[in-house]
């Protein structure tokens, strides 16, 4: 129980004094890129699917003629 303890204390130390916390401007930076690269590779993701369903629906229509 005692290197609970232990382990407690240092992480509450190391989160308190020792880490650099992003200021607001900063985080706020980070979640816009964070938003944009997502909707980019969902984009991407999109093209792809519709890029291969058409694909694939040209395929098996001229099997079925």
């Amino acid at each position: 129980m005692a290197k609970v303890v232990q382990f407690v204390k240092e992480s509450y130390e190391e989160m308190t004094q020792k880490v650099t916390w992003p200021t607001w401007g900063e985080l706020q930076n980070s979640a816009i890129l964070v938003l944009v690269a997502s909707l980019i590779i969902a984009l991407v993701v999109f093209a792809m699917d519709k890029g291969s369903t058409f694909v694939l629906d040209t395929f098996y229509k001229s099997l079925s003629n």
